[in-house]
Order: C-alpha cells, then structure tokens, then sequence
C-alpha cells in the first residue's frame, strides 16, 4: 500500500516535470493536494492553515497516511525544480473535489456524497470536511497559469463543514435518500484558508450548486436510484 501510493505520485510528477523541462515550457501548475497541507500536529490550533503549512512526514508516516506523505513529496520536489531555476512552478492543493464527474469510475471525493446518500449508515463520524467544485479548481489553475504574479502555492478549498451539516443540506434538497440517523462528534477542527488565492481573483460558486450538479450526475450514471 505505501509503494503504490507514494510511487505515481512521486515518480509520476517527476516524469512529467522532466518532460516539461526538455519542451523549456514556460510555466507549470502542478496540482497537490490539502493533504500535503493538513498533517502537521505541530501547527498553532487556532490558526488557519496557510500556504506556509506542510505536513510533517513523520508524522504521515506515524499514522500510516500515505497518500498525503506522497503529496508532500511530491510537491516538495517539485519546488527543488524551481529553486535551481530549472522551471517556474506554481502548486495548487485542492480540497475535497465534489461536483460533476470526468472520470468513468468513482473516485474517493465521489465517495464523499455518494457513502451518505445511499450506503445506510445508522451512525457517521461527524468530521469535519473542506470541500470545492472540480470547476473551480479547474478556473483556480487556469488563473494561477496565465497570472504572471502567482508564486508558490494556493491553497483551493471553498467550504468547511460538517460532515451533519452537509447532510442537512442534502436532506434540504434530495430529502428521501437513506441519510445517516445519529452522528458522533469528532475533535477535528482544522481550519484552511484560501485567501491567498482569492487575493488573486479566485471566486467560488454556491455549494448549494455543486450539490445539486453532483447528484443530478451521480443519478444520470446509474451511481444512485432515483428516489
């Protein structure tokens, strides 16, 4: 598990840096992940994780989190590239990714909405998640791409919530799907700011849209029966 989640992330990124480097591109936006951002136990608890946030690999590898040690790297690489000058690189990290669906198969951030509308949970962990639109992130990269000014990272995330209060606001909605009865709280009040690339222009759309849109394609593709 720990190699096959390291390895394309590392190695993957390393790959198409090389060849970005050999076409002399003039700039490359390389997409992370929160989760290069979030682990970091050592980071004042009532202070929004920034751009200056990166997860401590010791403790990624502690807990056994691999995905977000492979982000970390990754990422981490990839400004080495930029600090020999080889390229100008600019990083986002996206959050929990909802909305329409590209891919043909089902993706952890699908799981996301797709576990709480039909899975049948008597009981969920109330965490807390952040969450923004694959077009968002989308229109993030392209800004920080054509921006001459963008440097270094942007943080992409749009809300924070709840794992109770999104299902409220799914119930609002889609009120007869099989939502979780009883939520149990959880202490995991990370907060994240995206204020940095907002600064730049960024803007968001409503999450009460991209909730309506990831249903109405999660139901279009057969993922959900429509009540």
């Amino acid at each position: 598990m720990q190699v096959d989640l390291i390895e394309p992330s590392v190695v993957g990124t390393r790959n198409v840096l090389n060849a970005c480097l050999k076409a002399k591109a003039k700039r490359v936006v390389v997409v992370s992940s929160i989760g290069a951002v979030m682990v970091n136990p050592n980071w004042p608890k009532d202070q929004a994780m920034d751009e200056e946030c990166w997860s401590d690999r010791d403790s990624c590898k502690t807990t056994k989190n691999y995905y977000c040690l492979g982000k970390t790297i990754a990422e981490s690489e990839a400004f080495e590239y930029a600090k020999r000058g080889e390229l100008d690189i600019v990083t986002v990290c996206p959050s929990i990714v909802i909305g329409t669906m590209l891919q043909p198969t089902i993706n952890a951030s699908s799981l996301l909405l797709l576990t709480m509308l039909k899975d049948e949970h008597e009981s969920m962990e109330d965490k807390t998640r952040h969450l923004v639109d694959v077009r968002d992130v989308a229109e993030a990269i392209l800004l920080v791409y054509e921006k001459p000014e963008a440097k270094g990272r942007y943080i992409c995330t749009s809300y924070t919530m709840k794992m109770q209060a999104l299902a409220n606001k799914l119930k609002d909605v889609y009120p007869n799907y099989n939502y979780p009865k009883s939520f149990t709280e959880v202490d995991d009040s990370g907060k994240l700011s995206s204020e940095k690339l907002q600064d730049l222009g960024w803007k968001y759309r409503p999450l009460e849209e991209s909730i309506v849109d990831s249903v109405m394609n999660y139901e279009e593709r057969g993922l959900l029966l429509k009540k």
